[in-house]
């Protein structure tokens, strides 16, 4: 609950700068338990409108995570647009988000292990 509150919280448009692979996959995995239990709430209450909200809220802090995560691979933020091509790019970018990161500094800062 840490990385997410600290992703949310600290960084919430935060482009510059790296982020851990541990910092981007603790995020993805809290903020995906978040949305399915906001859905499930939606979905009970009959509401339609919660899921969507909390969407548009982490908006922001998810690109910001996943374009800090890719410099910390050596890759521009403006990767995240691989996204795009249909098929390979979801799939692509999921191998860059697990790649270990660059050994030491680096183009956007120093290496977030230490």
């Amino acid at each position: 609950m840490e990385w997410y509150l600290k992703v949310v919280r600290d960084n919430y448009a935060n482009f510059n700068g790296r982020a851990s692979r541990q910092e981007y996959w603790m995020f993805f995995l809290f903020n995906m338990i978040f949305a399915i239990v906001i859905l499930g709430i939606d979905i009970i209450l009959g509401l339609g409108f919660l899921n969507m909200v909390y969407s548009i809220a982490v908006m922001i802090p998810g690109l910001a995570v996943g374009i800090r995560r890719l410099h910390d691979i050596g890759k521009s933020g403006w990767m995240v647009l691989i996204i795009l091509i249909p098929l390979i790019g979801p799939i692509w970018l999921i191998i860059l988000a697990a790649t270990d990161s660059n050994p030491g500094e680096n183009n956007y800062g120093p290496t977030p292990k230490d």
